[in-house]
């Protein structure tokens, strides 16, 4: 399996950053970044997708640089509201659309809040996997890249006693293609290396503590393999992400969500991004949440949102050669 083609647009289309929930620090970050980066990236231009008057809320901003979808219902700061999934989707939905037209060259999502969103009737665990609904996407990938670090979860919003059933020879190959060719077209590397973690200790420590590896990663790894990548595991986990580990490959295929994101966010916790691999647009998102607790108080630290807005215009950038 392929991603879907990318869409290219046009080198000065705008970078759209959606609100998220009205009620979390995401347009507070939004806002900060806006005015971090003088309202663009290079010739792309930032937009704020949203109801104006959440944006606003924290500062003034130019009436050119708001796409106004949805009105919130309501605004408390650090209370999530069921109410307010229309306007929260809304500017998903529209940021995609815009993608996908050509109107826009990447879309960064700021943080929706999952709970209050599934209560309102939200088929989808998360916005990877409404992404991958609203592109008609054959699988959308999760990558957190940080620093020099990149990893990917296999699995991603699951319960911990669901992962063993979807670690599959066919899931690897899959996804590890996507994201193989995901570092040579966004990320420039011309003979990428991947590294594949064990889903159990030790890599399973040759069938005795499991068998995954030798049954289901280890024909995956050769498999790609097969196909001319370069493909190492599987390893360890717990010894995989030192520093000496790290320089011997260029992204990390993970079986589970806290595998892939405990190393990342220990490491690269503010400059953390999350980017959606195997969509035909490009979308980019900070590594945080909602953070409920601090929100409106002037304490959101805005520097994972800048990160994600600069690493979305490379990507679009990227995709023009």
């Amino acid at each position: 399996m392929r991603a879907s083609k990318p869409l290219k647009s046009d080198a000065s289309a705008p970078i759209l950053i959606t609100m998220g929930d009205p009620s979390g620090i995401g347009p507070e970050v939004a806002v900060a970044a806006y005015r971090q980066l003088s309202g663009a990236v290079g010739e792309r231009p930032l937009r704020l997708v949203g109801d104006p008057d959440v944006f606003r809320a924290f500062g003034d901003i130019p009436d050119h640089a708001l796409f106004a979808t949805g009105s919130a219902k309501s605004r408390e700061m650090g209370k999530a509201n069921p109410d307010n999934a229309p306007a929260i989707l809304a500017a998903i939905k529209d940021s995609v659309e815009e993608a996908q037209s050509g109107g826009a060259a990447a879309i960064v999502t700021a943080p929706i809040h999952k709970a209050s969103l599934l209560e309102s009737g939200f088929a989808y665990p998360g916005h990877t996997e409404y992404l991958q609904h609203l592109t008609k996407a054959p699988r959308a990938v999760m990558m957190l890249a940080g620093g020099a670090l990149r990893v990917v979860p296999l699995t991603i919003h699951l319960p911990y006693v669901e992962v063993p059933k979807h670690v599959t020879k066919d899931a690897i190959v899959e996804t590890g293609a996507i994201v193989l060719e995901a570092l040579e077209l966004d990320f420039g590397l011309g003979h990428p290396r991947l590294a594949v973690a064990g889903l159990n200790p030790h890599a399973g420590e040759q069938g005795a503590i499991g068998s995954e590896e030798t049954e289901i990663i280890r024909p995956a790894i050769e498999a790609l393999r097969a196909r001319g990548h370069t493909v190492e595991g599987p390893l360890s986990a717990d010894s995989m992400f030192h520093a000496e580990a790290r320089i011997r490959y260029d992204a990390a295929l993970c079986m589970y969500h806290d595998q892939a994101l405990v190393p990342l966010k220990t490491l690269a916790f503010w400059e953390g991004v999350n980017v959606t691999l195997g969509l035909p647009i490009v979308r980019t998102s900070p590594d945080h949440g909602t953070a409920f607790d601090i929100a409106g108080q002037n304490k959101a630290d805005p520097r994972s949102m800048v990160a994600a807005i600069r690493l979305a215009a490379a990507i679009a950038n990227a995709r023009q050669r």
